[in-house]
């Protein structure tokens, strides 16, 4: 059993809830709550996961993912106790630590500058949460691990006033796409880098 990623965020950010609650088939959560997010191989053991969780404390599950060689389950709740003692649930009944977990790795950070009209529309076709306008900043990072592109995609959002065009956090790759002005961009490229590069963790 390998622990892929144990993401911890304290207060999910306006944009980053409504893309968690557009594209959940579970219990939809709002801008505030805390939550965490565990990705595991092999996917069926995700099944034991959830149901620690749900047993330990008062927190609601937002996404349970079953794929043969990975699993992954993010749940919320108003209280960051009731998330952290279900998070500790959920490594105890695995048997790890969440030093356990695989330090993630940047594969790809870019910016594009004043993105064309046609650039834009080739990005929204595919896009899950916000639309991408002409001639803003483009900012794309993949991470691996995926499920570590929700870190980024709400620190970047807490830290700057950008626009959550997509975040992919399910698969081999994590990727994330925000829009917005020069130096929000930075910024908000500066803090999801920052983030990934602190999680601690084994190198995969």
């Amino acid at each position: 059993m390998e622990l892929r990623a144990y993401v911890y965020l304290d207060r999910m950010q306006p944009q980053f809830a409504a893309y968690v609650g557009a594209n959940s088939r579970g219990y939809i959560p709002v801008s505030g709550m805390a939550s965490i997010l565990v990705e595991i191989s092999p996917g069926v053991l995700i099944n034991r996961v959830t149901d620690a969780c749900v047993k330990a404390a008062n927190i609601r599950p937002g996404m349970m993912v079953v794929e043969r060689y990975f699993g992954v389950l993010e749940f919320h709740s108003q209280a960051e106790a009731d998330v952290k003692q279900a998070g500790d649930a959920a490594l105890k009944v695995l048997g790890i630590t969440i030093e356990d977990r695989v330090k993630p790795k940047i594969l790809s950070s870019q910016i594009i500058h004043k993105v064309n009209a046609y650039h834009a529309q080739m990005v929204n076709i595919s896009r899950l949460v916000s639309m991408l306008l002409p001639d803003q900043d483009l900012y794309i990072l993949e991470v691996e691990p995926a499920a570590y592109i929700t870190l980024a995609a709400n620190e970047a959002e807490k830290n700057s006033q950008i626009t959550l065009v997509d975040c992919r956090a399910i698969g081999a790759v994590g990727r994330l796409y925000l829009g917005g002005k020069k130096g929000d961009i930075e910024r908000a490229a500066s803090a999801a880098e920052v983030a990934i590069e602190a999680i601690t963790g084994k190198e995969s």
